[in-house]
């Protein structure tokens, strides 16, 4: 390890991730992560122009060895105070154990392995969903999504049913939440602190593809029914992540901040439901 030198891990390029660089890397070796080794190197060069301490680790986050082999090279560079997991797939991008396996899985295999090597003070922000909020599941069945080892979480045969791509994101998101929550308490036993992020609608390039997919319509409505009647953008989750990652919020873990713009507060009360009104 290489002496005090404060270590940032950043999975995913696609919009996300690269604001969270952005924003927490200045002064430390910025660790970026993704499956696509030509996206991966074009932001690390723009970060490296732009006076960042960057090292490229091509990963496919569903992979086991390879987030293995992540954590080892990072914890080599000096101590992981930070690790940001944005890495994900959309219902628009993949076949549902495409996304179960990185969503899902992938998410679990990162908190094991950082689990482990997080620096004392450090801490942890994994993306999830508002579409995990959406998603919530029989408790007995979302203990099993927060608990089960991770070798075994695919064979949950609630999830060897699952075709649909919606629900297997959605469900994934929903195992993110709980998953994390569990989490907390390992990652405590080593002085570190984990939470997630549930974002709503977001202007990066797996936002836009979904604003173009069927559900197009759908999301435009909920952003026009929303408190602030926006899309978000990926400034406003890098803020997010910069708040759980800091001091100022040293006695917050295990839970998910829903960073939607008011989009689920709309769905549950929408026009005319709220007598205040």
């Amino acid at each position: 390890m290489n002496g005090d030198r404060a270590v940032i891990v950043v999975t995913g390029l696609g919009g996300m991730g690269t604001a969270i660089a952005r924003r927490l890397g200045s002064g430390a070796t910025v660790v970026m992560a993704d499956v696509n080794s030509t996206a991966l190197h074009a932001v690390a060069d723009e970060l490296r122009t732009e006076g960042y301490d960057v090292v490229e680790h091509p990963t496919d986050v569903s992979d086991a060895a390879a987030i293995t082999s992540l954590a080892a090279a990072a914890d080599r560079l000096g101590r992981v105070t930070v690790v940001a997991h944005t890495a994900g797939l959309s219902p628009v991008q993949a076949p549902a154990d495409a996304i179960l396996r990185v969503d899902l899985l992938g998410t679990a295999l990162m908190l094991d392995a950082f689990g482990n090597i997080i620096a004392p003070g450090g801490a942890g922000v994994f993306i999830a969903s508002m579409a995990g909020t959406m998603a919530a599941q029989d408790p007995e069945f979302e203990q099993r999504l927060a608990t089960t080892p991770t070798a075994s979480l695919l064979d949950l045969p609630e999830l060897k049913a699952i075709t649909d791509p919606g629900a297997a994101y959605g469900i994934s998101k929903r195992a993110n939440q709980v998953r994390v929550r569990a989490a907390s308490l390992v990652w405590g036993r080593r002085g570190a602190r984990v939470n997630s992020i549930s974002p709503g609608i977001i202007s990066t390039p797996m936002g836009a593809a979904e604003l173009e997919g069927s559900s197009g319509a759908m999301m435009r409505t909920m952003i026009e029914r929303s408190a602030t009647g926006r899309i978000g953008t990926p400034q406003d989750i890098a803020a997010a992540v910069e708040f759980l990652t800091s001091p100022q919020s040293s006695f917050i873990t295990g839970i998910d901040l829903l960073v939607d713009g008011g989009v689920v507060a709309g769905m549950l009360n929408p026009p005319g439901s709220n007598p205040t009104e």
